[in-house]
């Protein structure tokens, strides 16, 4: 295996992965709440495990030429992103009183958490430009054993990073749940999610108008 290969995944796939988006956010809030927030990074890291391979190993070229798939990957995570941000406005400006009620009423029990990660992810464009289509250019570059290695990089740096998201927002789970700090967070995803999908609007709008 060589190491600098895996380094360079790993260092890509950093760079692809931490900035802030639906699966980061996902993360972050199962975090706080501490509801299977283990069982929260172990899904998203093992469904980019998934996608990142089927681009290194080939998928990539796929989506990223059948401009129809795209586009209907686009469009659906236009529509997702915005449910999102929504959703995440809505809870901003909810009573603290409803908010905590709420979140005893809705306590999310371990399958409903793996649906949750599934959803943020498989129905995020991001994850198959990010992972899928780059990534997996980038990665489809090398050969035999360098693609393996390239691969496993990318990987670990998403399990690494999930992994670290979820158990530092434990931590600071009592802090980071204040109604205040609950509230801001949730405010900025909401304009995150809104951003990204009103750049996905315009990248599609581009691309046939």
């Amino acid at each position: 295996m060589n190491f600098w290969v895996l380094l360079q995944g790993f260092g890509l796939g950093a760079t692809m992965i931490i900035p802030i988006g639906a699966q980061n956010a996902y993360v972050l809030n199962q975090g706080i709440k501490r509801q299977h927030h283990l069982t929260t990074a172990i899904t998203c890291s093992l469904l980019d495990a998934i996608f990142i391979s089927l681009g290194v190993f080939g998928g990539g070229a796929l989506l990223s030429q059948n401009e129809t798939l795209l586009a209907a990957v686009t469009l659906g995570g236009i529509a997702f992103l915005t449910i999102y941000g929504a959703l995440a406005l809505k809870s901003a400006f909810r009573d603290p009183a409803k908010q905590e009620n709420a979140q005893h009423v809705l306590a999310r029990g371990r399958r409903t958490v793996i649906l949750g990660a599934l959803a943020v992810t498989v129905l995020n464009p991001h994850l198959y430009l990010d992972t899928v289509v780059i990534l997996g250019s980038i990665g489809g570059q090398f050969e035999g054993q360098d693609r393996i290695s390239f691969a496993i990089g990318t990987i670990m740096a998403s399990f690494a990073w999930f992994h670290t998201l979820s158990f530092g927002a434990a931590k600071l789970g009592p802090t980071l749940s204040k109604p205040k700090v609950k509230k801001g967070i949730d405010i900025l995803i909401a304009i995150m999610m809104f951003t990204i999908a009103a750049l996905l609007t315009n990248q599609l709008v581009t691309l046939y108008w």
